[in-house]
């Protein structure tokens, strides 16, 4: 009997190797689709593809997310807007500059100190995770990250004031990774500028030649210093966390305050123009999105604002409703469904009106800005509360879907929870 068992057992192993072999492919082909479907969609922007590296040394790096209108046709709208990543490692500078673009610069990890330098004298704030800060066009600032510990990540939004969708940074040094603009002067402005030899202001300011590629002059826009260098430059600083800011352009923070929609399944934070000065000159909403792993975002789109997020933790799908002409027949519509897998550091635009459903396959967070954001209303497609289906007649419903009325708010009705519900319910 046991030499009879033998080619039975090996009967069992091959088919079970042949049953996993089939399942291994059908996940591989499933992950392949999902993959292509990513790269298609043309509101999804892969973190590894659609950055371009403005500045980077071994202390960190600037880079800018590809221009939106370049991506597709149907965000042309979003083509004066730019997103930057900013990271820094612990202990560095990030180099007095300022740009040619109103900036709304937010905080995804690490506790940066920022000082704004205007004529009149400087302001530095430090800031905790959850702060935003708007920086007009033309402000001279520097960002510290004092931590002995936590790298810093930041993303900034750049709204040009001179050309839509370019931007520049104007940095006062002269390092290995640009000059300062102080040397497209002439020497004769210069000297009468400053009331002083060419020779010394060039070594002063610029590093004569003799200087140059020595350490004297920087590698890079973001420098490191010493303990003692940021115990003096940030003695001063006020402490975003108070309770009180004397002025309307100090930070404030979005995480530290009540969420709009929360439940057992994720939370969902908002400061809109609304009750925000520095949000309402630049008519943009800031939002953070945390969510429980298998939780879903219900479909949902938003009245007036397009909204630019990016994925700060984990994992995701993203399902993206829009309408396309039939191919093949006129004036006749039909359903484009938009699909991306998503990861950390990834970009994903909603535009105004699309229906957008987020399944989080890992606990997730992304975070977002708002364009068009002034009286904007979010709209819930199902849901226990600001479901604005069920808002609709039931005399209207009967005509508008085969089953009656009844029947439909019956179906409406049904799902307890709101905003955030668990992905896969049992039946």
């Amino acid at each position: 009997m046991t030499r009879a068992r033998v080619p039975l057992l090996l009967l069992f192993g091959i088919l079970f190797l042949a049953s996993l072999s089939v399942s291994f492919g059908i996940v591989h082909q499933e992950h392949q689709q999902s993959q292509e479907e990513s790269e298609d969609n043309p509101f999804y922007f892969n973190s590894d593809k659609w950055f371009h590296t403005l500045y980077r040394n071994q202390y960190g790096h600037l880079r800018v997310l590809q221009r939106f209108d370049q991506r597709s046709e149907q965000i042309q709208n979003l083509e004066n807007y730019r997103l930057v990543e900013f990271k820094s490692k612990p202990n560095t500078l990030l180099l007095p500059h300022h740009a040619d673009a109103d900036l709304l610069l937010f905080v995804l990890n690490g506790g940066p100190v920022i000082t704004l330098v205007n004529p009149d004298g400087r302001e530095s704030y430090i800031l905790e995770q959850g702060d935003a800060q708007k920086i007009p066009a033309g402000t001279i600032f520097f960002l510290i990250n004092p931590d002995d510990n936590e790298d810093l990540r930041i993303i900034k939004l750049a709204i040009p004031v001179n050309n839509p969708h370019i931007f520049q940074d104007f940095f006062l040094s002269s390092t290995e990774a640009q000059q300062s603009y102080l040397q497209g002067f002439s020497k004769n402005v210069l000297e009468a500028s400053f009331d002083t030899e060419f020779k010394e202001i060039n070594r002063v300011l610029f590093g004569d030649e003799e200087q140059q590629g020595e350490e004297s002059q920087q590698e890079g826009v973001i420098v490191e210093l010493k303990r003692e260098q940021i115990r003096e430059l940030i003695k001063h600083a006020k402490s975003s966390s108070r309770k009180a800011l004397s002025s309307q352009n100090e930070p404030f923070n979005l995480i530290n305050r009540k969420p709009i929609y929360a439940n057992k399944f994720g939370r969902l934070f908002e400061i809109t123009p609304e009750n925000n000065r520095q949000l309402k000159d630049l008519d943009v909403f800031i939002s953070y999105v945390d969510m429980k792993q298998g939780s879903l975002l219900i479909p949902h789109y938003n009245s007036r604002a397009r909204v630019i997020a990016v994925v700060t933790k984990g994992d995701g799908k993203l399902e993206l409703v829009g309408q396309r002409e039939h191919q093949e027949q006129e004036e006749r519509w039909e359903v484009q469904r938009y699909r991306a897998e998503l990861s950390e550091d990834d970009v994903f635009i909603i535009p105004t009106a699309y229906p957008v459903a987020i399944n989080a396959t890992s606990n997730l967070n992304f975070f977002a800005f708002g364009i068009n954001a002034e009286n904007n209303q979010r709209n819930f497609l199902a849901g226990d509360k600001d479901n604005v289906i069920s808002e609709i007649p039931t005399e209207v419903l009967d005509v508008t879907f085969p089953a009656s009325g009844e029947k439909v708010v019956k179906l409406i009705k049904k799902q307890s929870e709101s905003y955030f519900v668990d992905a896969q319910p049992e039946q």
